[in-house]
């Protein structure tokens, strides 16, 4: 039984991570209802660091006048790991600074998230990037 729970785990961990996210915000009320509606990947431009994705359905503006977003990473695949992970974070941005801070990966609350520059991740700086673009148009 232990190793097809192990199986079912691995095969679905991103869905799950999903669903924990998604219930996460609506416990904490940092959401409304619609936060939790179908998503609307945006893939930023892949690199050797793997590929990554923004949902423009989750963009939201802080009381501090910062921006939200949902974010799915993909490392790439090697020969030790040829079934690459997603992994599911909330991103806290600093437009104005180009800093940004996970608060929640794969569901579970990063407390105390300390804001960080994008020190050179491709990945990162184009998802801070095309998000502050797109916050700037969209959000009040």
């Amino acid at each position: 039984m232990g190793r097809n729970l192990g199986k079912f785990l691995s095969r679905n961990l991103g869905r799950l991570a999903s669903i924990l996210l998604l219930l996460l915000i609506v416990i904490s009320g940092a959401g409304s209802a619609a936060f939790a509606g179908p998503v609307d990947w945006h893939e930023v431009a892949s690199s050797d660091e793997g590929r990554q994705w923004w949902d423009g359905g989750s963009l939201r503006r802080s009381r501090e006048g910062n921006v939200s977003v949902l974010t799915r990473f993909q490392a790439p695949t090697t020969e030790e790991k040829p079934r690459p992970s997603n992994d599911l974070y909330v991103m806290e941005l600093d437009c104005d600074q180009a800093l940004f801070r996970d608060t929640s990966i794969n569901g579970l609350p990063q407390f105390g998230a300390q804001w960080q520059p994008t020190a050179g991740d491709n990945l990162i700086t184009r998802v801070v990037t095309e998000v502050c673009a797109v916050a700037g148009e969209t959000l009040p």
